[in-house]
């Protein structure tokens, strides 16, 4: 089991990345002086294959554990399914002397970091990650919230945890779409801050696809140490940690226009990725060929590349609703060429409009 670790001074914690290391839980948050009880946060779809073996090694290593079920989906990512956490949190008599503990994808991970961030005004919190996108992505950094009608993420906190802990065997039980979301994230890492990373997913994508073990090792203690650097330079994201946001414009955009269920969040990601090399292009920070190339890969690993149809206003709509709006201006996040990046003021969103090909 790899041990990597995000510098944040007295808010640092580890990643735990390692194949068939879950059953380690307990004594690793043992290790943590985390309180005696834990509330485990899930959905219905993960708590059946992996409830049972975490609480067992959390109660085997003397904890006191609750079981907390939300239900399964992005759309549940809302103040409903929140105030229902906190509701069973009171009814449990969870005190400070408690922490929660994510087990699931994104949206658990998101949802119980905030509800963690706000209860009591603040209980410690771990991730165990069960999807490779929450593995790469939402479970480092301390981003945490739910989603809003008029846009995603628009009510959170930063709230880092006290450990991650990554198990690859796990994805083996991952349905395909959600795989396929997880890599469209490590693609974003290697377009805009490792083109060695990149290249490595270009020549690996088959076993990548195959979910050879080695080979998903390599890309998620990569994208892992990645997201931890920018994190410990950046952790409010005030400056450089912005660059993660590449392709989540439009993405976003995507998500909101389609009412957070019909595309997951990584398809969204690899649509608004491809849009983002498109404006790159055009704005010349990158070539033509640079852009067909990312597109190729993100097709190849079965991903979806085509804008969703609506019009030029419900796009600049959503758009202006994103949280990256500031002082009407959209700070998005360019890639030049491939392993580079720019993040500019777009004041003008006809431009990107046109760059993706909506027109009024």
């Amino acid at each position: 089991m790899a041990r990597l670790d995000v510098g944040l001074g007295e808010r640092s914690y580890p990643l735990y990345i390692g194949n068939g290391n879950l059953g380690t839980i307990g004594a690793c948050c043992k290790d943590h002086n985390l309180g005696n009880n834990v509330a485990v946060i899930t959905n219905p779809t993960v708590g059946s294959l992996y409830a049972g073996g975490v609480c067992d090694s959390l109660q085997k290593a003397g904890f006191t554990v609750n079981l907390v079920e939300m239900p399964d989906g992005e759309e549940y990512k809302n103040s409903v399914t929140l105030n229902a956490i906190y509701d069973r949190c009171v009814a449990l008599g969870l005190d400070r002397g408690a922490f929660i503990l994510a087990l699931g994808g994104g949206v658990v991970g998101d949802i119980a970091g905030f509800a963690a961030a706000t209860y009591l005004r603040g209980v410690p919190f771990v991730q165990v990650p069960t999807t490779l996108l929450a593995q790469v992505d939402s479970s480092v950094g301390g981003k945490t919230g739910i989603n809003h009608p008029q846009g995603k993420n628009l009510i959170g906190a930063f709230y880092q945890p006290r450990l991650v802990l990554i198990d690859v065997a796990v994805l083996a039980s991952l349905p395909e779409r959600e795989f396929l979301c997880g890599l469209a994230e490590i693609v974003k890492y290697g377009i805009v801050l490792d083109r060695e990373l990149f290249e490595y997913i270009e020549a690996h994508g088959d076993k990548l696809l195959e979910r050879n073990s080695d080979s998903l090792l390599h890309v998620i203690r990569r994208s892992c140490a990645i997201k931890a650097s920018v994190v410990e330079k950046d952790e409010r994201e005030a400056g450089l940690r912005a660059v993660l946001n590449y392709g989540h414009t439009v993405g976003h955009a995507v998500e909101t226009l389609t009412g957070y269920g019909h595309y997951k969040h990584g398809e969204a990601v690899a649509i608004g990725m491809v849009q983002a090399a498109r404006f790159s292009e055009q704005s010349e920070f990158s070539r033509h060929d640079e852009t067909e190339r990312i597109v190729a890969l993100l097709t190849r690993l079965g991903l979806p590349v085509d804008l969703p149809k609506f019009g030029a206003d419900e796009y600049t709509e959503a758009l202006w609703h994103d949280k990256k709006v500031r002082e009407g201006g959209l700070n998005f996040v360019f890639n030049r060429g491939i392993g580079n990046f720019h993040i500019g003021r777009v004041t003008d969103i006809s431009t990107l409009l046109t760059a993706c090909g909506i027109r009024a």
